[in-house]
């Protein structure tokens, strides 16, 4: 039989097959053959390892290597002519999004360091700090992450940090438990966040993850995100110098203008995943034979093929657009907290219409499509739940708060 261009353009699908209204058109040719770059390692060295990284709950840590020499962050050609010598906001959306469609969990662990650390220290350090910590971040020989989230305080953390600093000297005393911080056993720093005792306000401090009195360990039996080694951090009496404590951090209302230019990332990588979910269910079904005849060529398979197409184009439409108002440095709380909310819903819609196509098969990991639908279901909750984004939403439109 005679290939149709339908199959000449799936075979030939490329990176962004997915992206039918050609976002991606606006990337750089620089930014778009170091995607293209990431895309190669992903498929050839990454993604062979992930179902067993999956089944044993262990997170890939030496191949990454292979990733970091990409250097995804801080190659030269991605930030020639940008004064402040970071990449652009689509660029790096595009990275999350590309690696959230190979795994949502090797996306989410490179987002922490390359996003939220990121600018913990970009947003967060002195001239000094920024010019001693950033180099690293970016090269991934000193990577870190953030240290927010306790087990007492969720969404609430806002007011809830219960972690402390104490100040002596010239010297901080830390106390305080941390959880689910993804990749928190492994990197050589953690942006801790603890209350001031003396003043009742949030600090933030760069704290390397061997120093004395800090204890690290992943949290075992997880049911979803199974290979992130999301950590617990407890700190007893730790001492670290005003040296180590971010200079540009006194009050919540710091820590929230470094949280606004990371709320994009989530919404992303739920982009991605989507996509992720989409693509894996769509080559089962083209590659699948029942009744003497591809799935694919099914009308109620076609229509929940139709369905996820749809949720692909909108979540990365909105995320795109999320990234243009960032680049022009707008950043709206309820334009983010849309984003994510909308993503999450429909990521989480694509990963069950995703895992329904794929029958029995679809719980097995050598197709792909149940990590989307495990990991997703968790990223619907660390997106920052979707009750609190609606809070957000209807804020805005109400002029009426209604989180407590």
């Amino acid at each position: 039989m005679k290939e149709s261009k339908a199959d000449q353009k799936f075979e030939e699908r490329g990176l962004f097959f997915s992206d039918l209204y050609g976002f991606s058109n606006k990337l750089t040719q620089a930014e778009k053959s170091k995607l293209q770059e990431l895309e190669k390692v992903l498929q050839e060295d990454i993604h062979p390892l992930l179902a067993d990284g999956w089944d044993k709950a262990q997170y890939p840590l030496d191949a990454m290597q292979k990733l970091y020499d990409l250097h995804l962050i801080d190659a030269p050609s991605l930030t020639k002519g940008r004064e402040d010598k970071s990449t652009s906001e689509l660029y790096r959306g595009f990275r999350a999004y590309t690696l959230a469609k190979t795994d949502p969990v090797v996306g989410t662990f490179y987002t922490q360091n390359a996003g939220l650390f990121h600018e913990c220290v970009r947003l967060g350090g002195s001239d000094e700090q920024v010019a001693r910590l950033m180099p690293g971040v970016r090269s991934w020989e000193h990577p870190g992450a953030m240290a927010m989230t306790e087990p007492e305080h969720g969404s609430d953390i806002a007011g809830g940090v219960s972690a402390t600093a104490k100040r002596e000297g010239d010297t901080w005393i830390l106390n305080g438990h941390k959880k689910w911080i993804g990749g928190g056993a492994v990197v050589e720093y953690l942006g801790f966040f603890a209350r001031d005792v003396d003043d009742d306000q949030v600090k933030l401090f760069y704290v390397p993850r061997e120093t004395k009195g800090v204890e690290t360990f992943v949290q075992p039996q997880k049911g979803l995100f199974r290979m992130m080694p999301n950590a617990e951090i407890i700190m007893k009496d730790v001492k670290v110098s005003e040296a180590d404590r971010a200079q540009k951090v006194n009050s919540w209302r710091d820590v929230a203008h470094i949280l606004r230019n990371t709320r994009s990332d989530v919404a992303w990588l739920l982009a991605g995943a989507t996509a992720g979910a989409f693509e894996s269910a769509l080559k089962y079904t083209r590659e699948r034979q029942q009744f003497g005849r591809p799935l694919s060529k099914f009308q109620l398979i076609q229509e929940k093929l139709a369905k996820m197409a749809m949720n692909c184009q909108s979540t990365l439409a909105i995320s795109a657009r999320l990234a243009e108002e960032q680049e022009q440095g707008i950043y709206l709380e309820e334009n983010s907290s849309m984003a994510k909310m909308h993503n999450g819903l429909k990521a989480r819609e694509t990963s069950e219409l995703a895992r329904e196509v794929c029958g029995g098969n679809g719980i097995l990991l050598e197709y792909d499509v149940v990590r989307f639908f495990t990991d997703i279901e968790a990223m619907y909750t660390y997106e920052g739940t979707n009750e609190i984004n609606s809070l957000i939403i209807g804020r805005y439109y109400t002029g009426t708060g209604a989180f407590v």
